[in-house]
């Protein structure tokens, strides 16, 4: 367990970027021997963007990063959204990615992350993304999963659609490892809440495969009727080099859902050959946003 826990807020090696309009805090200047020490430190900043603090219901800072869609509003009346877990660590690349592609340019794409320097905060992410856990089995603190949705759906999103014109029909959410089981949570719990759900290298594995509960429960509101998934996708994102359990459980998982295309879900998994697991959400961006941005319910 610990071997796994610390994996999954295993720190990136990536270059903090500040989003532009976000608050940056000052810091001694560290140049490289023989820099000019008079020079001021200035932050990276990212045109096209935007950011605010947002804090949900319980008293948890979240920090929003948006890349600002471009061009004429679609003729759907508005913007395709594309809402990214842990945006610390990969708003930037989504938002790069947008911004130098033009079929990409009119997407919204939104990073959910916290208000600190780290690309990947270990202890909020442990609770966000997590189920409730035994009191003697609750380090790092978990049981977030709930608060979280809650905050997506009824301050986040509002807050996305007060700016911005956004399509109520093209509405995605991105996760990776820890992020991408809080998605396939999301599409189990609040099957209404995504119309696609991509979640890379997710941890289908955790606390003995929780997740199969509201798996069934899904399965059988799909099945009675109760639950509309004719607009509706998974797409499932292994690293070749993942372990062979974490590849057989994406596959077992769509093979089980496979027979809900008779209702309209589309699911699928995809292994990208030569990539582990740190490296494989990077590689998918522009795949990711691609896909997404070319589906849309008529």
């Amino acid at each position: 367990m610990s071997q796994r826990l610390t994996r999954l807020g295993l720190p990136a090696l990536i270059l903090s970027a500040s989003i532009a309009g976000a608050d940056t805090p000052s810091t001694e200047p560290a140049g490289p021997s023989g820099a000019d020490s008079a020079a001021p430190e200035t932050a990276v900043t990212l045109a096209g963007t935007e950011s605010w603090h947002l804090t949900n219901a319980q008293g948890r800072p979240y920090h929003i990063m948006v890349s600002k869609p471009q061009g004429e509003v679609p003729y759907t009346g508005g913007f395709p959204v594309v809402y990214v877990l842990d945006g610390n660590a990969y708003f930037p690349a989504f938002h790069a990615a947008k911004q130098t592609q033009a079929a990409l340019q009119k997407a919204i794409v939104v990073g959910i992350g916290y208000p600190d320097e780290q690309a990947l905060n270990f202890l909020r992410r442990s609770y966000d993304f997590s189920p409730p856990a035994p009191a003697d089995q609750n380090e790092p603190p978990q049981g977030g999963q709930d608060e979280l949705l809650d905050f997506i759906e009824q301050q986040l999103m509002p807050a996305v659609a007060k700016r911005y014109p956004v399509d109520p029909h093209q509405q995605s959410l991105f996760g990776h490892s820890f992020g991408g089981m809080f998605a396939v949570y999301a599409l189990f719990q609040r099957p209404a809440l995504f119309d696609h759900v991509v979640a890379v290298s997710p941890s289908l594995w955790w606390r003995d495969r929780y997740l199969l509960a509201p798996e069934q429960q899904f399965r059988r509101q799909v099945e009675q009727g109760d639950v509309s998934v004719t607009h509706t996708s998974l797409a499932l994102v292994m690293a070749e080099r993942d372990s062979a359990q974490e590849i057989q459980d994406a596959q077992a998982l769509a093979r089980r859902l496979a027979p809900l295309s008779g209702h309209g879900l589309r699911s699928s998994v995809r292994i990208e050959p030569g990539e582990d697991h740190m490296s494989v959400p990077y590689r998918v961006v522009s795949r990711v946003l691609t896909d997404l941005l070319s589906a849309r319910r008529q």
